[in-house]
């Protein structure tokens, strides 16, 4: 145990594999048998219910209720919006018989939800009354067609929330997506410490079935862009193809205006990439389910004072912080090597000569420093620590990523941008054919981002260009 408890390769020699580690080792996924199907162990579920929790607040303040629909789709229904269909139908994976019964029908396994709500609503709706309909649902989705899967990037079977409305107009269900976005981005930035550049996706990169996405995206420390969430404004294409209609104040029949939006723990995979180290996992102060370990460094002799004052110790500090006082049967330093892999943001260490000090040592992850603090001034020492490690976190990320960021003129000047893991900024003339050749041109480069500049001239044809867009090749 002592020679594979470690991470063994550097983050900045092989990617790859230190990420595989830190994920493995720190105890937050493992493979199944079910090929790119993984199992959350409990620090991921853990991390991902404070995740949760923090959004779950944010979208019932601002009216929002949960629901939920079933996983299985009927093939009519999900074929019902013709765009849709053909932008999921790759992914989609089927039910073809129950038992010894094959069924009269297909049924998907949720790729996304559109279509089994959107039955529900062309029910529950009538009149203007009955609107916002602010629906959200947290569950799992099942995207089937990839190649190389990695644990929370991309998987086949994932956690999400989906959050789904209905509007009178088109004004309110725009409001309702851009409102979306800004409690995304203070979920991510002030929690998960990850800044991020938002904008719009191009035609090419958005929702099937919607007017236009909204999308929030980061760049890890390989060279390689994140998704992190989406907010899509439909407008009426789900309504009329499902005949979701009501009767407004002036009694006329109108169809509905509608978004859909969601994050996945796909965030948990950003989270591990942007701040783990060379020892193991980073966990943010705000997203961590352990906040704070007690490691108590005992002698045979003082065996039961030692325990006995770390016992005392923790009944303080668990008033005020989600605490571990870690009495395992190991040395102290297998202890404080574990806690550093799994990323507990405060290590307090205690033994007889601090207890003869009325002292004790206060380690922080993110910088690994070590402090002696009183015991009586431990309380507001750890809050003031912990505040400062989620701000030192965020921006030494910000740093990274606004480090990474360039822009180019011509495909020389883009192919070797992307070459060196930029996320780089161009004008070009936004066509899906045009998109399609960038891609193929720099080795897999898409566009992340459109943003809300003049363009110049288009980076591969030399015409005038129509959008300025981030490109960056992304998990």
């Amino acid at each position: 145990m002592e020679q594979t408890q470690g991470i063994t390769v550097k983050k900045s020699e092989d990617f790859s594999e230190w990420y595989s580690q830190v994920v493995q080792k720190a105890e937050l996924a493992d493979y199944s048998s079910v090929s790119g199907c993984m199992v959350l162990r409990p620090t991921a579920y853990a991390i991902w219910e404070k995740i949760k929790a923090v959004f779950d607040q944010k979208i019932k303040a601002s009216g929002h209720t949960n629901a939920y629909f079933p996983l299985f789709i009927p093939e009519h229904l999900f074929k019902k919006e013709q765009e849709h269909v053909e932008g999921f139908s790759p992914e989609v994976a089927w039910v073809t018989q129950a038992g010894d019964t094959k069924l009269k029908e297909r049924l998907a396994i949720r790729p996304t939800s559109e279509t089994i709500i959107y039955e529900s609503y062309s029910k529950w709706i009538r009149s203007h009354r009955d609107l916002p309909m602010l629906l959200n649902q947290w569950c799992n989705i099942v995207r089937w067609e990839f190649k190389y899967p990695k644990p929370f990037l991309r998987t086949r079977e994932f956690l999400w929330q989906e959050g789904h409305t209905a509007h009178a107009t088109r004004e309110e269900a725009e409001k309702e997506a851009g409102m979306i976005m800004k409690e995304y981005i203070d979920l991510v930035e002030s929690y998960l410490a990850i800044p991020i550049i938002t904008g719009r996706k191009t035609e090419k990169e958005k929702f099937a079935g919607a007017e236009y996405t909204l999308t929030f995206e980061s760049m890890m420390p390989d060279g390689k862009a994140v998704q992190m969430g989406t907010s899509h404004m439909l407008g009426q294409n789900f309504s009329k193809a499902f005949g979701i209609e009501f009767l407004d104040q002036d009694n006329k029949k109108k169809h509905v205006w509608q978004t859909s939006w969601g994050i996945s723990t796909r965030l948990i995979g950003a989270m591990i990439m942007t701040h783990a180290d060379d020892q193991g996992l980073i966990i943010p102060p705000k997203v961590a389910p352990l906040q704070v370990a007690i490691v108590p460094i005992i002698f045979e002799k003082n065996r039961d004072k030692t325990l006995k004052e770390a016992e005392s110790m923790k009944n303080k500090l668990e008033k005020h912080f989600t605490c571990f006082l870690d009495d395992r049967d190991y040395t102290a330093g297998w202890k404080f090597n574990d806690h550093e892999l799994k990323g507990v943001p405060i290590r307090v260490e205690l033994g007889p000569r601090d207890i003869e000090k009325k002292q004790a040592v206060v380690v922080r992850r993110d910088t690994r420093k070590k402090e002696f603090v009183k015991q009586a001034d431990l309380i507001t020492h750890i809050k003031k620590e912990l505040e400062a490690m989620q701000k030192s976190l965020y921006a030494k990320a910000k740093k990274t990523l606004k480090e990474s960021i360039t822009s180019a003129k011509t495909m020389a000047e883009l192919k070797k941008a992307i070459k060196e893991g930029k996320l780089v900024k161009v004008s070009f003339c936004g066509t899906i054919e045009e998109e399609d050749m960038i891609k193929e041109d720099t080795g897999g480069a898409s566009s992340r981002t459109v943003i809300d500049e003049k363009p110049g001239k288009c980076v591969h044809c030399g015409k005038q260009g129509k959008l300025v867009a981030y490109f960056a090749k992304a998990y």
